[in-house]
């Protein structure tokens, strides 16, 4: 008979219960502290579920009532330095941490006595503006409820996307660890707190390997409420006791009772102690209850998925009655005490209602309305989605035709391997990651080549979870210490990660206000033609032409590939830097050891002059169609876009040639779904429909992705022969 020998985790996973002398010895100043904040959050959450009653709140009020005493026992002791983000359900976990770093400027501690000073007074009223939507806001009412974000005060930005923002967390959690500047001997930390339903999607399981594999200096902080919506945690997962998550990724994990602020407390000061001193992540579970639905002020028993005596039985035991009643019992406070504090808070709460609201003059007495002249200005609605480009301010700019530095016949892929070099060389904060980034000699195509040897502290060899490294990389761009550098392997490997990619790392900058950073590049290549099938030979164009926030590069030349990438690095917003293996084999001018300069921002390239169509094309797309121009009956002009997003886009030139052709043809590789033609010949045809004798022509790759088959892999994409034809046709519909 097989034998078979008991495993066990390789850390400690244990179960953290307060006793009677532990409420004994521990700082009075901590308790009041506590009971202090966790009932101004519990005030404020009353004032906005009031406020969504009266249908005030546009969008939901994901109320954190009853939660409290996970977030308060978590955050109370936290730094300045010390980062949080948060989710959907978010107030408490955002107004926690804010209320610690106010409270840096007592030691710490707030005095039930005198709890709201001026600085506490304006949080409330802020953080209420944002989720109503009002331009005082934090975010200038752009965030609301659901991401709420003040970066001065360590809050990274709560989140709407189950689990979305866990992967972030880890990218600040690296900055810290890496940041040459410690507190006090040890790092600065962060938590992620996330609920029940984000321990089963991918991004955060992908996170705490992550994190666990390079010793992040990161806390997840479950607040395991028991109901996804409506659905128990028993319904859905084979182990409802989510912090053994963490021993699974070599975590070291607490459960604790979410309901007992002290226990939160003593756990997180545990964990905050592993962490800070270099032994990697931790984990804490804290059961919790919401006293109310999923949005809005009823309870969960009025929509008939949980009972009124299971919502008894956990209001029972409310964080801040245990704590209340822990001071009287320690003689620490009197019920009267407790009251007058309980009614300054509620009334701070409500002045901050009513510095926001109004009577409705065309309503009875007693209804309210947001006062009209908080709302933010209409024409504020696009600014922020990217920078103002003030950062290439005096940046040197360059075109090949008048370099005048020495220039050397260079193969493609050599000039992506040099210029990281030169700006790793002379920018400390690039860091590149991504698949065997640090391996290979240079990854799977030389692109990294040698730089493992001379940055290996900012070269990151990544696990292949494109989900968690991308999201990482946007919390250390939006962090502003670094510069991160991602590589997925082939383009198609966008899908994986995009959450993060389109509704993180896109949107974070507009939705956050406009006043965050985002200098995040992402490089990826079009494999077209190599046999990789379906899944990895797609052109990303399309896509990232569509999503908000994101500028998109398409090098054709070594030359151009290093004033383009130059670019990249210099702008605050994420940009894709998309590049071609057909491309890297070929050769062309490189600068020699001057790489310091950028190609112009948002400038074409007309690769060949020409009278009568207009050909706009990209990347591997370019010579074959100089080669179809240079035989073609018509007279073609050859625009190389090299700049592809709607706000980078060079229209003066494209302009200039259609108004001289009378006729566009663009000419891409890939497939027709996911073209990116597909929006440039929409937008053509309304700037310059009264130009055209002819609608814009189109050539594209099939329907079909490109699959292994050799003759049907041609067949799927476009080259110089569709080109031919594409040109062609043009001139047959002009008779020629």
């Amino acid at each position: 008979m097989a034998e078979t020998t008991p495993l066990t985790p390789n850390v400690e996973w244990v179960e953290l219960r307060t006793t009677e002398d532990d409420w004994r010895k521990a700082d009075p100043s901590l308790l009041k502290t506590m009971l202090v904040q966790m009932q101004i959050i519990r005030s404020f959450e009353e004032s906005v579920l009031e406020l969504a009653g009266e249908g005030l709140v546009h969008g939901p009020a994901h109320s954190s009532i009853g939660q409290e005493g996970g977030a308060v026992g978590s955050a109370v002791d936290l730094r300045p330095g010390d980062g949080v983000n948060g989710t959907h359900r978010g107030h408490h976990q955002f107004l926690a941490k804010a209320l610690a770093y106010l409270a840096r400027q007592t030691d710490g501690r707030m005095d039930p006595v005198s709890p709201l000073r001026e600085d506490v007074r304006s949080l409330l009223q802020r953080t209420l503006a944002e989720i109503l939507g009002l331009e005082q806001g934090f975010s200038r009412g752009r965030g609301g409820s659901m991401h709420l974000q003040w970066m001065e005060a360590g809050a990274l930005g709560t989140n709407a996307i189950v689990g979305g923002g866990v992967p972030l967390a880890a990218g600040n959690a690296w900055a810290q660890k890496h940041d040459g500047a410690r507190t006090g001997g040890d790092t600065d930390l962060t938590v992620t707190y996330f609920g029940d339903g984000a321990t089963n999607i991918g991004s955060a399981l992908e996170t705490m390997n992550l994190a666990a594999a390079w010793k992040l200096p990161l806390c997840f902080f479950i607040e395991n409420n028991l109901y996804a919506v409506s659905t128990h945690i028993a319904d859905v997962t084979g182990e409802s006791r989510l912090s053994g998550r963490g021993p699974g990724f070599g975590i070291r994990s607490w459960r604790v009772d979410g309901m007992d602020p002290l226990a939160v407390h003593l756990a997180m000061e545990q964990a905050a102690d592993h962490i800070r001193t270099g032994q990697g992540p931790a984990l804490i579970e804290a059961e919790v209850y919401r006293y109310f639905h999923q949005n809005g002020p009823f309870p969960g028993s009025a929509f008939g998925y949980r009972s009124k005596a299971e919502e008894k039985a956990w209001r029972d035991r409310d964080p801040i009655l245990r704590v209340g009643s822990e001071l009287q019992n320690l003689g620490l406070m009197d019920a009267t005490a407790i009251k007058d504090m309980t009614v300054e808070i509620r009334k701070a709460c409500q002045d901050a209602v009513e510095a926001l609201t109004e009577q409705d003059p065309g309503a009875k007495q007693g209804t309210r309305r947001i006062r009209p002249e908080l709302w933010p200005d209409p024409g504020f609605v696009d600014v922020g989605i990217r920078g103002d480009l003030s950062e290439l301010d005096g940046a040197r700019t360059e075109e090949e035709a008048t370099f005048t530095g020495s220039l050397t016949q260079r193969k493609f892929i050599d000039a992506v391997a040099d210029v990281m070099h030169a700006r790793m060389d002379a920018d400390k904060s690039v860091v590149v990651m991504g698949e065997d980034v640090h391996r290979l000699k240079g990854g799977t195509n030389g692109a990294t080549r040698g730089l493992m040897d001379a940055h290996p502290e900012r070269i990151l060899g990544t696990p292949i979870s494109e989900n968690a490294f991308a999201g990482l990389a946007g919390g250390m761009a939006m962090d502003g210490r670094y510069k991160p550098v991602v590589e997925f392997m082939y383009a198609d490997f966008m899908w994986v990660a995009a959450d993060q990619l389109f509704n993180q790392i896109g949107k974070a900058r507009h939705m956050f206000g406009g006043r965050g950073r985002m200098p995040l590049v992402l490089r990826s290549k079009v494999a077209v033609g190599t046999g990789y099938g379906s899944q990895h030979s797609m052109d990303p164009a399309g896509i990232f032409a569509t999503q908000p926030g994101w500028r998109i590069v398409a090098p054709s030349t070594p030359f151009d590939y290093v004033g383009l990438m130059n670019a990249a690095l210099d702008l605050d917003d994420p940009v894709v830097v998309i590049e071609h293996v057909d491309l890297y084999a070929t050769s062309g001018p490189a600068p020699v050891n001057d790489f310091n300069y950028q190609i112009p921002f948002g400038k074409a390239a007309v690769r060949r002059a020409g009278r009568d169509i207009t050909v706009l094309t990209y990347l591997a797309m370019v010579q074959p169609a100089l080669d179809a121009a240079a035989d073609a009956e018509l007279d073609a002009e050859v625009i190389d876009l090299r700049w592809l997003d709607a706000a980078s886009i060079d229209w003066e030139t494209v302009g200039e040639s259609i108004k001289k052709t009378n006729n566009v043809l663009i000419a891409e590789q890939g497939a027709r779904g996911t073209s990116y033609g597909n929006w440039l010949s929409d937008e053509i045809q309304r700037r310059f429909f009264d130009y055209l004798d002819q609608p814009v022509q189109r050539v594209t790759g099939a329907e079909a992705s490109p699959s292994i088959s050799r003759v049907l892999e041609r067949a799927a994409f476009a080259g110089r022969a569709e080109i031919d034809r594409g040109l062609a046709a043009a001139a047959h519909n002009l008779a020629r």
